[in-house]
Order: structure tokens, then sequence, then C-alpha cells
């Protein structure tokens, strides 16, 4: 006899449910929980970020640029006249040469005509000045023989005069002698005092007359210094000891009046021009410490010009330099100035970030304690310098920062150091 066996279909259905549900559930759950996870940050190698610790205390402030070493002294020669290059002498170079070196030789037919020219009427004029001076004495000399004649007349005569004065009292001598003696003296005497005045006037027009004629002879004298000195600058010489930088000229080429013939310069006294960015510029000042790399040894040096415009972005500053200068160096030699600005006594300050600016409000990655993890922190910055900036809120005492360019991670707030 068959038994019916109980079914097992209804227990089966009930617990498919109960997977399906638990299953549906840890899903739920899981999905739930991955949702509200962060997303993991991304890893850098430790090696390829630059870092620095935040410290306090002095912190020298100081700008950096490129630049030249160039001459202190250095003349331009121009052309005294209108001229044709016959012959260069000497050619720029690296060689020393004396004021006396002459560079190039010219010539101008016309300045010879002029100078002889110049020299005829110098000689003509001194010797008209020698003539007047031997005139104007002869006519000074016979004023003065006739002013000496008419002042013996008055003296006899005054002598004549005192005579009869006395007989006329003693009553030997007539009176109508005694006056007429009298009328004698008083008129002699009115043309001593003539001849005096002309003896005078004769004088201060003989002076007068040497000292117009000096003019002449200062003005023939004075054009033919002048034509003298045009046709010896015929011969361009150096002027200074130093060296020939630039000869703008070649045989056969005519100059003009004022044109650059050659540029010399001293290349024993050099300054640095440096180039300084113009945001970095606005707190240098004159006398300033500097110091000048040229590569070659640094040397010592203070600011000595500040040119006042702005070219390309850049303020060109003059160094002075105070230290000998070391071998090899050169005009035109490229070196490296640093200057110093300030020394700030008490600050807290970093190195200097790669986009970090002067005064700006900048985010940085900050290491944690184990320095496994790098979080974003915003940091003000004050007064920077070449490798160095100050810290004014956003960072403490010891924090340990990424200064190198982190601009590939601008949208993590975290990352993980390898």
């Amino acid at each position: 006899m068959d038994i019916q066996r109980p079914s097992n279909a209804r227990t089966k259905k009930i617990k498919r449910i109960v997977y399906v549900v638990t299953a549906v559930v840890v899903i739920a759950g899981v999905t739930l929980g991955l949702s509200r996870l962060k997303p993991a940050a991304p890893k850098v190698d430790k090696g390829t970020v630059w870092t620095d610790t935040v410290k306090r205390g002095p912190m020298l402030r100081e700008v950096r640029g490129l630049g030249t070493l160039v001459p202190l002294d250095i003349r331009w020669i121009p052309a005294q006249t209108s001229a044709r290059v016959d012959k260069i002498v000497n050619r720029p170079g690296p060689h020393i040469l004396t004021p006396d070196t002459i560079i190039v030789e010219m010539s101008d037919p016309s300045l010879q005509r002029d100078l002889l020219d110049a020299e005829y009427t110098l000689k003509a004029a001194e010797a008209d000045l020698a003539n007047l001076k031997v005139q104007v004495n002869s006519e000074l000399m016979n004023q003065k023989a006739t002013e000496a004649s008419v002042r013996s007349d008055y003296e006899q005569t005054k002598l004549q005069h005192e005579v009869d004065f006395k007989l006329h009292q003693e009553g030997i001598g007539a009176e109508i002698n005694e006056k007429q003696s009298k009328v004698r003296e008083e008129q002699l005497k009115i043309r001593v005092g003539l001849e005096e005045d002309r003896t005078r006037i004769s004088a201060d027009s003989a002076i007068a007359r040497i000292q117009a004629q000096q003019s002449r002879v200062d003005q023939a004298k004075a054009t033919y210094a002048l034509r003298k000195s045009q046709s010896e600058a015929l011969r361009v010489r150096m002027g200074m000891t130093g060296v020939l930088q630039l000869l703008p000229v070649d045989v056969g080429q005519n100059v003009a009046v004022g044109a650059n013939l050659a540029r010399v310069a001293d290349p024993t006294k050099l300054k640095a021009e440096i180039k300084i960015a113009e945001t970095q510029a606005k707190d240098i000042a004159y006398g300033q410490n500097a110091t000048i790399d040229t590569r070659n040894g640094v040397v010592k040096g203070h600011v000595i010009r500040i040119d006042p415009s702005v070219v390309n972005g850049t303020v060109t500053v003059d160094v002075g330099i105070d230290d000998a200068l070391p071998a090899g160096a050169r005009p035109d030699l490229s070196v490296d100035g640093t200057i110093e600005l300030e020394n700030l006594k008490d600050v807290l300050y970093v190195g200097r970030p790669v986009h970090g600016q002067s005064d700006s409000t900048i985010s940085l990655f900050k290491l944690t304690d184990e320095d496994s993890e790098a979080v974003r922190t915003t940091v003000k910055l004050g007064r920077s310098s070449v490798n160095t900036v100050e810290i004014l809120s956003g960072l403490q005492v010891g924090d340990k920062v990424i200064l190198s360019d982190m601009s590939q991670w601008d949208n993590q707030d975290r990352i993980r150091l390898n």
C-alpha cells in the first residue's frame, strides 16, 4: 500500500524568498556603504616632490636677476669735420691701447685750406697789434712831451710873477708888469690842466685801441686753434687707455660732422647691469648691498643706479663692484646678480613655493604627522625673497609643506605619498 509523503514545495519556496530578500538587503547595504565612502586619494612618489619645514627666525629678503658686465667708462669718438676715411690703423680687439694710439686716418682738403687761412689771419692780426702798440706809445709820448713843455712854461711864468709881485710891493717895479705876469701864470695853469686831461685821455684811448686789436688777435688765435684741432682730429686717437670695442666705418667712407667713428672703453672698471622683474623691483634702493656671480667667482657690490623705466617687464639696476674682479671677467660677460633688500628679524617663513607671489593667498599640501599623506591648506603669504617667503597665516612652526608644482592635483584635497 502506497503511503503519501508530505510535500516540501512550500518550504523550498519560503527559503528561496528569504534568500532573495537577504541578498537584496545585503546588496543595498553594500551599495549604500560604498556610496558614502570618500574616493581613494591619488598616490604621489615622495621622491618627486620638494618639501620644506616652516621655521621662525631672521629672514634675509633678496631679489635676483640676470645681467651682463659693462664698462663704467665708455666713450664714443665723433667726427669733428666732414672727411673721408683713408686708413684703418687698428680694429676692435681685446688688446689694451694707449690714449695716443691712432685708430683711423682721414683726410679733408678744404680743412687744410681753412687751416692755412686761419694761420695767416692770425699772423696779420698779431702784426697789426704790434704796429698799433708802437703807434699809440709814440702818440702818448708826444702828448706827455707837450704836457711837460706847458708845465715848464707855467713854472717859469709863476716864478716871474713872484718876482714882479715883490718888485711892485717894494715900489721898484711897475704894477702893470705884475698884472701881466699874473695873467700869463693863470693861462698857463689852465693849459697844464688841459694837457693833463689830454694825456689821461690818450692813455685810456691807447688801452682801448690795444684791447680791441687784442680781441681780433684772440679771435684769430681761437679760429686757428680750432682748425688745427680739427686737422689733428683727422688722425683719430683712442683718447684713453682701454680697448677698441666698435668701429662702424670702413676705408673710403665719407663721414659727416658728429658721426660716430669708434667706441672705446676701460675694461678694468666694470659694473653689472642686472635685469630685475618689475614686480620685485619696487623695494630696491640706492646703496643696497649686492653680490655678483661671474661663474668664476662671487664679488660684492652695491646699487648705484636704478633705471626709471620698465622694458619688457624688467627694470635695469646698475651694481657697482667693490671687490677685485676674478680672472676672465670682461665686458658683456653674463652674470647673476642678487640684491639684499632687508633683513627681517623674527618672522615665520618657509621655502618659496613654485607659484607663490608676495602678498598673495595660495593653497599648499601640508604633510601629516606620519608624512604618508598631504592635505590641502590655504596659506596667506607676506614678503618674499629669492628662496624664502613670509607666512602670515595658515601654517605653524614645524609644519611640512610641498613647495613643488602640484597643479596636476588641483582637484584633489588629499594625496598619499609613497
